[in-house]
């Protein structure tokens, strides 16, 4: 059957000469792959431009139960971009949220919350004309909301070490691998109360945001199993810098 969704390119792969498989985060069906024939042609009627990573798509898809590879009829910017492709820096947090999103995301399956997130988030990506420097931090923290393991939020002076393992504020004395000291844990339980309309406020000393930040993958790989090794995050902390 035909039906229209909108979606978030993750990722894409040559198959043929001009062919490629896109894996694509839809808002009906989830995480999907799609065969589109003849992209790198000259007469191709779906541009490569459209299948950019993090590109927000309107499609109009075929769709049939554990088919692994489906096809498209239709692919129409959903949002088009104005500042992220022509912005080192935004550019740069995008590559790595795209990352993120690729590795960490697995659910064939509707998630309208989840979508709604990703596809909202990346808009302000672009629209944000305010710093950035923080927004891949915050963006990462509430991700793990939708993910099953957001951060307990009971910081306070008498548990102000983060457990990566535990997902939560403890108090100790003990030094340990997966537990983040002060301040590193302080700053993290301001992202757990932040906002995207207030991310402005929050300032975080570079040197600490780049501590936060591989702390940050470290929880990912902890509590999703087949996460595997983050490599943009390295070009982003120079650009970031």
């Amino acid at each position: 059957m035909l039906y229209k969704t909108r979606g978030v390119v993750l990722n894409s792969v040559k198959y043929s000469e001009t062919s490629v498989i896109v894996k694509i985060y839809t808002e009906e069906f989830g995480l999907q792959s799609y065969m589109v024939r003849g992209v790198r042609s000259k007469s191709a009627k779906i541009k490569p431009a459209l299948l950019q990573n993090l590109s927000l798509v309107d499609l109009e898809v075929y769709f049939k139960e554990k088919k692994s590879i489906h096809n498209i009829k239709e692919l129409r910017p959903g949002f088009v971009f104005t500042s992220i492709p022509f912005d080192m820096k935004k550019s740069a947090v995008a590559v790595f949220i795209n990352e993120i999103l690729y590795k960490s995301i697995r659910e064939e399956e509707s998630n309208n919350a989840l979508f709604e997130f990703i596809y909202e988030s990346i808009k302000l990506l672009d629209l944000e004309s305010d710093t950035i420097a923080n927004f891949h931090l915050l963006f990462m923290v509430q991700f793990t909301g939708f993910l099953g393991f957001f951060p307990k939020n009971n910081f306070s002076m008498q548990a102000d070490t983060f457990d990566l393992q535990e997902g939560l504020f403890i108090k100790t004395n003990q030094p340990a691998e997966l537990l983040l000291k002060m301040p590193e844990s302080q700053y993290l339980n301001y992202l757990i109360n932040t906002s995207f309309d207030n991310l402005k406020t929050l300032r975080i000393p570079s040197a600490l945001r780049g501590q936060l930040l591989e702390s940050l993958i470290k929880y990912y790989s902890l509590h999703l199993p087949a996460f595997g090794t983050v490599k943009s995050h390295l070009v982003m902390k120079e650009v970031l810098r």
